[in-house]
């Protein structure tokens, strides 16, 4: 059966690929030089913090002598705003050539949102990828959609995400996959755990998912995932309808915009660590 953030066994990582959309790109999560980080990127460092430091009393032109991990090597291919088919056909050679001891697989969300998307279709095209993947890198963990139940327009989608979702956890079983199971995430039902478009994790957020993703794997993490958030003032009624209108505003209507004219936030975009390289 599919492997949950209790039961899976621990075992030495020394190389991650992540491929995906938005989500994965960390998209939500600014970091300093102006790219993203997001939870994968974090996920990464949990990794690698689990390796042995470098010695340093090492030969001189021993590999990745800078890097504070070792030898630990990530590489992140996901762009935003792809669909699946463009994932598979972009991403998933390249995390094939890299062959990573470990895979993060997370695609069909912008499919899924579509007028008239099948999840049964999505999750067959999904299938057919994993086990193209399965036979080249160590391991895949496939991801789960998110709950959608408290965000406008999205909670109407909420009963084929969860179909999708049931056959990414089947297809899991199948090829004995680890499973980052957002929808049973509860803390990210928070506004708190979301950026101010609604449709991208906050930093926070991202944070929350990279610790359950190493809990996935069975490794102890500095903090609890689903630890409650800090109390917060009761809003009004009116603050709520106020701040629904101005972010349809400002995300909403542009969403739909760039929908109708086929465009994408990921045109011209490429991704941020295309090659497995030292943190």
């Amino acid at each position: 059966m599919a492997v949950d953030s209790r039961n899976n066994q621990q075992h030495t990582i020394g190389s991650y690929a992540a491929i995906g959309d938005s989500f994965t790109e960390g998209v939500g999560d600014p970091g300093p030089d102006g790219t993203y980080l997001g939870w994968a990127d974090r996920f990464a460092v949990l990794l690698a913090d689990r390796l042995p430091a470098p010695d340093p009393a090492g030969p001189e032109d021993a590999p990745f002598e800078d890097s504070p991990h070792g030898d630990f090597r990530y590489a992140n291919l996901a762009v935003r705003g792809r669909l699946l088919d463009q994932i598979v056909e972009e991403q998933v050679p390249r995390a094939k050539e890299l062959a990573p001891d470990l895979v993060s697989f997370c695609a069909g969300g912008n499919d899924i949102i579509r007028p008239g998307a099948d999840p049964d279709d999505l999750a067959e095209r999904f299938e057919r990828a994993v086990a193209d993947l399965s036979n080249a890198v160590g391991t895949v963990m496939v991801t789960t959609g998110f709950d959608t139940r408290g965000v406008p327009v999205l909670r109407h989608m909420r009963g084929k995400i969860a179909t999708y979702n049931v056959h990414l956890r089947a297809i899991a079983d199948r090829y004995r996959c680890p499973v980052l199971d957002l929808w049973s995430l509860r803390s990210v039902q928070d506004r708190r755990a979301w950026d101010a478009d609604r449709l991208h994790l906050s930093p926070e957020g991202h944070t929350r998912v990279a610790l359950r993703a190493a809990q996935v794997l069975g490794h102890e993490v500095p903090a609890d995932p689903d630890q409650p958030w800090p109390p917060q003032a009761q809003r009004r009624p009116f603050d709520e309808r106020r701040d629904n209108i101005q972010w349809a505003r400002e995300y909403l209507v542009p969403w739909i915009g760039r929908r109708l004219r086929g465009e994408s936030s990921g045109d011209h975009v490429e991704a941020k660590r295309p090659d497995l390289l030292p943190l």
